[in-house]
């Protein structure tokens, strides 16, 4: 913990802004699909497209964010993410057919995707660049901190009413958006200021043309989308938590749904032991070294379900267990290294749309990740998708490596020491 002394108050406010956000994400996630399935009697494929559509909008409000958040500062378009949500996500209560709920989902995906390029950039703006490895690690401990909390919470209110999870979801963002807007300072909109007095002169700059150009060149820089595509293939393996192999866990080993949620607690408690701590261990590292070592963690996290096929009920339950262990060590790596690593690359003013294009690399990537493990199991292979997956993961290893003569030694992580570090 101590690493976290000498962060600016806002990171902090950030983080905790994070966790209550991601709380009432929690609160919602185990039961929403249930509820419009199983209560209102949307059809499956639906509901399915209601998602759908809210991923697409959330990538979309992501492209969105990260260029108002460079244009006009990351505070205003926190604060407008979080009040926009506010009331997005609270009339998923008033749903009672299918396209009011693919309605709901579009405008709450666009409203929640301002949030995450802006707020990525201004703790890269906040922090120096021998503590931004640790910065990002703090807010994914409070992410997960938040949506295991969320279970709890939710569980609770959707047994007392059904809709009290969606309020309450509504009604964490609207606490975020006061939070940010009482507590968060407009440190990048002061330097948003000196940026524009120093750079812009003509109306030539100013017109909507030069500024589409510029947006152009920074989401096109050749190291962003180097690490836009691998992240397309981290997401892919992340997918597989979700999709695969809790099927795979039923199918083989008989998993209720009770037991495998109880074995999934593992992946938040992981992160919330270790997060920290591990990223402290790698901060000597070369960020792209710690990124080969994710992608071992997540090939080992799959030889583990290559492995389970065929073992007995007691050991293969384990090997899942060490599945979750190993990917989500894997996850606690990629995650923070990955962003701080897109946030050095390109400049300030760049910042946020770049760092957009890395979550919406992500997002297809969660995409593509059930739709392509999902045919390995429907044409009756789905014993290859595992080595299949190892094999990409090692891949994905390296990649990474091959990244590191392209990408300066700063921005990579190398050459920090005690002295750069906020007393």
């Amino acid at each position: 913990m101590s690493d976290l002394r000498g962060f600016d108050r806002a990171v902090f406010v950030v983080a905790a802004a994070r966790f209550v956000n991601v709380l009432g994400s929690g609160i919602v996630y185990p039961f929403a699909t249930l509820y419009f399935y199983g209560e209102v009697g949307i059809p499956f494929t639906l509901v399915g497209t209601g998602l759908f559509a809210n991923s697409v909008a959330t990538a979309a409000g992501t492209l969105v964010g990260g260029y108002l958040a460079d244009q006009y500062g990351r505070k205003p378009v926190m604060v407008a993410s979080m009040a926009l949500s506010a009331p997005t996500l609270a009339a998923y209560a008033l749903v009672t057919t299918a396209p009011a709920f693919i309605a709901v989902a579009t405008a709450a995906g666009l409203a929640a995707g301002l949030f995450a390029p802006a707020s990525q950039a201004m703790i890269a703006d906040l922090t120096p660049d021998a503590e931004r490895d640790e910065a990002y690690a703090l807010l994914k401990v409070a992410s997960n901190a938040g949506f295991g909390s969320g279970f709890v919470v939710g569980g609770l209110l959707y047994g007392v009413a059904h809709t009290a999870v969606f309020v309450a979801d509504g009604a964490t963002s609207g606490g975020v958006a006061v939070l940010l807007a009482v507590a968060l300072p407009r440190v990048t909109d002061d330097e948003r200021a000196e940026t524009d007095e120093s750079a812009t002169d003509g109306e030539e700059d100013a017109s909507l043309a030069a500024t589409l150009r510029e947006w152009g060149r920074a989401v096109t820089q050749p190291t962003i989308l180097a690490l836009a595509l691998l992240n397309v293939g981290f997401a892919v393996a992340y997918a597989q938590m979700q999709s695969t192999v809790p099927v795979f866990a039923k199918l083989t080993f008989g998993l209720s749904s009770e037991q495998l949620g109880t074995l999934y607690v593992l992946n938040p408690l992981v992160i919330v032991l270790f997060q920290l701590p591990m990223v402290s261990w790698v901060r000597s590292w070369r960020r792209t070294r710690g990124l080969a070592l994710s992608a071992l963690f997540w090939a080992a996290s799959f030889v583990a379900i290559v492995v389970a096929h065929g073992a007995p009920v007691l050991l293969g339950v384990g090997l899942v267990g060490a599945f979750l262990v190993l990917r989500t060590i894997g996850e606690i790596l990629h995650a923070p290294l990955i962003t701080a690593l897109a946030s050095d690359v390109g400049t300030v003013e760049e910042r946020g749309s770049q760092l957009s294009v890395l979550e919406v690399a992500k997002r297809l990537g969660f995409g593509i990740g059930p739709v392509v493990g999902g045919a390995f199991f429907d044409y009756g292979v789905e014993a290859l998708l595992w080595p299949a997956l190892v094999g990409m993961c090692l891949l994905l290893g390296v990649g990474v490596l091959s990244l590191e003569r392209r990408v300066p030694g700063a921005a990579n992580g190398r050459g920090h020491s005690e002295s750069e570090r906020p007393q």
